[in-house]
């Protein structure tokens, strides 16, 4: 599902340039819940925008779903992360102003996908992370575990092929990261690839296999 061979990035400031993914090779299957782990400045930022296709890469190659990711326009990024990628944030993301159902629904709005269907997906959604009744309330309302499962659900509306999710237990508490883990995993248990962002290493041994940067490279667990 995800392929990268010898994954180089570097960013230039002023008249230095840092190199930050110094030749990254990684493997992830189709199914697999992945983590990945390593200390601050080892390239995990960058590695997740590249993987989601948010940031280009300098050298290598990257393959997604068998597609050559290179070279890509604005738009083809937008429309190949639309197509076949989900997203789960720290931070949640979602829009203050909207309801759990319409936040949830976004993605669908960009597919141009009716009103009416949105609003029975993002309702069938929500009741698959266990907060169908809380589809009328606005994220102020909601818990940090609940924003999450709502990000989750709203990760899930476009129905992607793999998610990549940013440290989604940062900003909860210990058995609010276990629930929001263990769904997850029932995700994983349907055949959803997923890929997490952790420092925490609880949430790495509740994956299947962890992958560890350091430095910009990979140290250890890229292959299956």
């Amino acid at each position: 599902m995800i392929d990268l061979r010898g994954i180089t990035k570097s960013y230039s400031t002023g008249s230095q340039t840092l190199q930050v993914l110094k030749g990254v090779d990684l493997a992830v299957g189709s199914g697999e819940l992945v983590a990945i782990m390593g200390s601050s400045g080892s390239g995990k930022s960058t590695l997740l925008n590249i993987l989601g296709l948010l940031d280009a890469y300098d050298g290598g190659t990257y393959k997604l779903d068998g597609k050559l990711v290179a070279n890509l326009s604005e738009r083809r990024a937008a429309e190949m992360r639309r197509e076949l990628l989900g997203f789960v944030f720290q931070s949640f993301n979602l829009i203050n102003f909207k309801t759990a159902a319409e936040n949830v629904a976004l993605p669908l709005y960009y597919q141009k996908v009716p009103r009416k269907e949105r609003t029975v997906r993002s309702h069938a959604l929500l009741e698959r992370v266990g907060l169908l009744d809380w589809a009328d309330h606005l994220p102020s309302q909601m818990s940090g575990g609940q924003k999450q499962r709502v990000a989750i659900a709203r990760a899930l509306a476009a129905n992607p092929r793999v998610i990549l999710a940013d440290e989604p237990t940062g900003a909860l508490d210990s058995k609010t990261s276990e629930d929001v883990m263990s769904l997850l995993k029932e995700l994983n248990g349907e055949g959803m690839t997923m890929v997490v962002v952790t420092h925490e290493s609880d949430i790495a041994a509740a994956c299947q296999r962890t992958i560890r940067l350091r430095d910009g490279v990979v140290e250890s667990g890229g292959y299956v």
